[in-house]
């Protein structure tokens, strides 16, 4: 016999497609959580009075042979009820299964569907097919025993034949949908479908745009992560519920649209071309669609091949670009890869090489044309940057288009002091000139006007000097200049790594400008010291050239020791 049970509070599980519980602790109240079974026995047949004992059963399955099944109740003449309400989904066809000794009747909302009402000595069966409509209703099952042994076991069980079950289940509830955009992934829940014969949920898919499905996945569990085409499209998400008949569900409420994460990359860029020429390399390709920006790699090709990949470039507008910093007679290797909004880059191109020839400087920058008071006209410019030339040699200056000066290539700046005339307009350009003699083309000119005034005479020219004993002696040529009164005669010696120039003497022009200008002075105190000599025309106004100047003449002698120290 199966001892009657106390009223519990109950724990769902699944078993062989019928929702059970387990039993929890007993309380108080009789309160059973459906699919649970409140059961009721009576002292009578009649189900009348009150009942001896209440409490829950998940099943109705019970032997009790000759003996009673509660305490307080007789061994005959005795009934149990059981009644339950719960939720059969869609409903659809069930099968009723009773097997009792004695009567036993079995009823779907107050309506008795099972009828086997009598005093037997042995176990009847009975199986009935009902259809259930869908929704909630209650089951009572009542079993009486008039004499004899006591047993009774009743099932509903969907019937699950297709063909026989046409019923679709309910569509699912309670769906959500989550995306990650760091992983790409979509997180999909939704609740658990009340269908007694469910065999399991369809997961479906379909771009925002567009109205087919296609089904991801068959799952029975109530949540599913997927993996959606990673091509920043948007996807609407529907879950569709199936039973063991094949039925399927309408699809619950469409779950999003959820925008992916772009990675899907640029298609490779194609048509990549070189031309070598001057101020450098011409980088071409051919425009891919989609494409946001694209990067320009280079590599230095060696007899080793192992120099480094660098990039060189980004480009956002157009499809070429051109490479300054590539250097001449040197080999080079290209390719190009596409970048879309979302930051996708594509495969890298075909690679493309090249070898730079040996070209002409690029033409120098920004020359510009000042008057210099008590100089002459002083210009400013800049080696073009684009490209660097490695082997640049130096600058030459033109004065209205004839050669002036050629300055180092670290030099920048030149004052034109010579046959500057006062008053007068000269306009200048810049020429950049390589190792292989190669000279660019002129910069753009660049015009002033000397100073109305105070421009110092030319430098002296044919100096030279050497010591006659403690005698310094120096000559020059004689300055032709109508303005030119004198000379002035600068003595340095140098002073950590500079040469210190200080005011020695002065020398008056001579009446003949056809003789040479001669100077000797005695040095008492000589210190067997190396010293410069320098010689500077000064006009009527005082204008002279500073003794350290680059147009100043000078000339490089050693004093003799002391006497003591001879």
């Amino acid at each position: 016999m199966k001892p009657a049970r106390l009223a519990t509070a109950v724990v769902l599980a699944t078993t062989g497609g019928l929702l059970t519980a387990a039993a929890a602790p007993a309380s108080a109240a009789t309160t059973c959580t459906s699919p649970v079974y409140k059961r009721q026995f009576y002292a009578n047949t009649t189900f009348s009075g009150t009942p001896k004992k209440t409490d829950c059963d998940s099943t109705v399955s019970e032997s009790w042979g000759a003996k009673a099944p509660a305490s307080g109740l007789p061994t005959n003449d005795f009934g149990v009820r059981w009644s339950v309400t719960r939720d059969f989904g869609s409903g659809g066809p069930f099968s009723f299964a009773v097997a009792a000794q004695d009567g036993i009747r079995v009823y779907l909302d107050g309506v008795r569907k099972v009828d086997v009402w009598k005093n037997v000595s042995s176990t009847v069966s009975k199986t009935v097919n009902v259809t259930v409509p869908k929704g909630k209703h209650t089951l009572r099952v009542d079993y009486v025993n008039w004499t004899g042994n006591a047993g009774i076991t009743f099932t509903y069980t969907p019937r699950t034949t297709a063909g026989v079950d046409t019923v679709p289940p309910l569509a699912p509830t309670g769906g959500s949908v989550a995306y990650d955009r760091a992983t790409g992934r979509a997180g999909l829940s939704w609740a658990r479908n009340k269908e007694m014969d469910l065999a399991g949920y369809r997961v479906y898919r379909r771009p925002a745009e567009s109205t087919a499905w296609t089904r991801v996945v068959t799952t029975g569990a109530t949540t599913y992560t997927d993996t959606p085409p990673a091509t920043g499209q948007s996807y609407v998400y529907e879950i569709r519920a199936h039973d063991k008949a094949g039925n399927e569900s309408a699809g619950g409420t469409d779950l999003g649209p959820l925008t992916t994460a772009d990675r899907t990359p640029p298609a490779v860029p194609s048509g990549v071309a070189l031309t070598d020429g001057q101020p450098g390399v011409s980088v071409s390709w051919k425009q891919v669609p989609g494409a946001a920006h694209y990067l320009v790699h280079r590599r230095w090709d060696t007899d080793g091949g192992d120099e480094p990949v660098v990039q060189v470039a980004s480009v956002t507008d157009g499809t070429s670009w051109l490479d300054t910093t590539a250097q001449e007679r040197l080999a080079y290797s290209y390719w190009v890869t596409a970048v879309d909004a979302p930051g996708n880059r594509s495969a890298r191109s075909a690679t493309v090489s090249v070898e730079r020839g040996d070209h002409a400087p690029s033409a120098p920058l920004s020359l510009t044309a000042s008057p210099e008071d008590g100089e002459g006209i002083a210009l400013t410019w800049r080696a073009a940057t684009t490209p660097v030339t490695r082997d640049l040699a130096h600058f030459r200056i033109y004065r209205d288009g004839r050669f002036v000066e050629e300055v180092p290539a670290k030099q920048t700046s030149f004052t034109d002091t010579a046959k500057v005339r006062h008053g007068a307009t000269y306009t200048y350009t810049v020429t950049a000139v390589d190792t292989q003699a190669q000279e660019s083309a002129a910069s753009s000119p660049a015009t002033a006007t000397a100073p109305a005034t105070g421009l110092a005479p030319a430098a002296v020219t044919g100096l030279r000097g050497y010591m006659d004993g403690t005698d310094i002696v120096l000559v020059w040529e004689s300055n032709t200049e109508p303005d030119v009164r004198g000379y002035d005669v600068y003595r340095a010696v140098l002073v950590d790594g500079v040469w210190r120039y200080e005011l020695w003497d002065d020398v008056q022009q001579p009446y003949s400008d056809d003789e040479p200008v001669s100077y000797v002075h005695e040095i008492y105190e000589p210190q067997g010291e190396t010293v410069r000599w320098a010689v500077s025309a000064v006009d009527d106004a005082g204008n002279s050239r500073s003794p350290g100047s680059e147009d100043v003449s000078y000339v490089t002698v050693t004093e003799p020791g002391s006497p003591e120290n001879s």
